[in-house]
């Protein structure tokens, strides 16, 4: 916009002054319903506007000492204003106080040219703030492994990975530790959002939510365990409901994969991965409309995902079939990587998925060979699962289990023999 008549009337700064008292009242806005809190719409639309006041004075008169004393005024003025409280078990305030702090420095934050990040991080703070039973209950609901999970996932990200060199090494040049390590990091995140979605939700939020958020952190886990389910009384009908939406997982995770590593590939993959989905979701949703409400019994038994010797086994694991797949291409061609496509896919389909994306972001794949071989992955990870499926659970439950994860195979494999070889 042209605020030219702005400048004319040396009214230049208001803009920045508006957003502020907007920030300010939106963070005060919510402070205001908490009785306990000393500070509401007006303090915070004030301290708003100190912040933002106080950088323009500390800019033009070269005073930057100003901006850390009004910060410091703030929260001293907070303080006082709760200690004052005359019941020691009175909320002691913190947070308010801390409210104010961020008010104040986002206020300056818009003076010094950041509305828009500001403008974020004023919406964020309020959400902090008015989801705090949330949030609350979200951390009472963590167990200690769970807490230990989530440092783990950072150790895995923000300490090893960091440290390691992004340089390509070995034949064909496929080996480069920080790719690698990436890729440990990418799945490791995807299940650890699935394990604490099922910590958090356990069985009482529905078998499509169970089965969904077991095939975020291990598909073939939850099939196993819910096949053991089927062989209890009145208990088919649900295992095998559970075990169909957690595969239904499996090509939607390979899209998002795909999507963040190698979007450029999405064209070719994305149909196929669809298809898959499409088919295995008519069977689903038959066998799901007739199931009675049935108690859930137990959680997938799965390992931790972000344990360093679960990291370490998927890192070495994606390595070896990253080369075998770099060497068995360069020597035999697709057939070679097809080889290895339905061998890897048995147990891991994240793994040669992975391996497929990084060699044809080297170039080293055309988009349609890239895209057969992970859909043949695909094919072999479902025919895997399906027998495990019909060993453990039985043919009852195999009989349900099979049309809709064949229709799935079939879906996925019909539409890549499609694609241009």
């Amino acid at each position: 916009m042209n605020f030219g008549f702005l400048e004319a009337t040396g009214l230049a700064p208001l803009p920045a002054f508006l957003t502020s008292l907007a920030l300010g009242l939106l963070i005060g806005l919510e402070r205001e319903r908490n009785p306990a809190s000393k500070a509401g719409l007006r303090t915070f639309a004030l301290v708003a506007l100190l912040g933002t006041l106080a950088a323009l004075i500390a800019g033009k008169t070269g005073s930057p000492w100003i901006l850390p004393a009004g910060l410091i005024l703030v929260g001293l003025m907070m303080i006082a204003a709760h200690a004052r409280e005359s019941d020691a078990a009175a909320d002691p305030g913190t947070t308010s106080v801390a409210a104010v702090c961020v008010c104040y420095s986002l206020g300056v934050l818009i003076w010094l040219g950041y509305p828009t990040l500001a403008v974020m991080l004023g919406v964020l703070t309020t959400m902090l703030l008015y989801f705090k039973p949330e949030l609350r209950g979200l951390s009472q609901s963590l167990t200690r492994q769970d807490l230990l999970s989530i440092l783990q996932f950072a150790a895995l990200s923000f300490v090893i990975l960091p440290v390691l060199p992004d340089q390509n090494y070995g034949p064909y040049e496929a080996l480069n530790p920080y790719r690698i390590w990436l890729m440990v990091v990418l799945i490791s995140g995807i299940s650890l959002a699935g394990y604490v979605a099922l910590r958090l939700t356990g069985g009482s939020h529905g078998v499509l939510l169970l089965g969904l958020f077991g095939g975020l952190v291990s598909s073939t886990a939850t099939s196993m365990v819910y096949a053991r389910h089927a062989r209890d009384p009145g208990m088919l009908q649900l295992a095998a409901v559970v075990i169909l939406t957690a595969n239904l997982v499996v090509p939607a995770r390979l899209a998002v994969l795909a999507g963040v590593v190698s979007p450029a590939i999405l064209p070719q993959l994305a149909p196929a991965l669809g298809g898959a989905l499409a088919c295995g979701a008519i069977g689903t949703f038959y066998w799901w409309r007739k199931l009675s409400q049935q108690p859930v019994l137990a959680l997938p038994e799965i390992r931790n995902p972000t344990e360093i010797r679960t990291a370490l086994g998927f890192g070495l694991l994606f390595g070896v079939v990253l080369f075998c797949s770099a060497w068995l291409s360069d020597a035999a061609g697709s057939r070679g990587l097809y080889a290895v496509a339905l061998v890897s896919g048995l147990t891991d389909v994240d793994a040669i998925t992975l391996s497929t994306l990084r060699l044809y972001d080297l170039g080293a794949l055309e988009p349609p060979q890239a895209a057969h071989a992970i859909v043949l992955a695909l094919v072999s990870n479902i025919a895997f699962k399906l027998g495990l499926v019909f060993t453990v659970g039985g043919a009852a439950l195999a009989r349900r289990c099979a049309p809709p994860m064949l229709a799935a195979a079939a879906g996925a494999g019909l539409v890549v023999v499609l694609l241009p070889a």
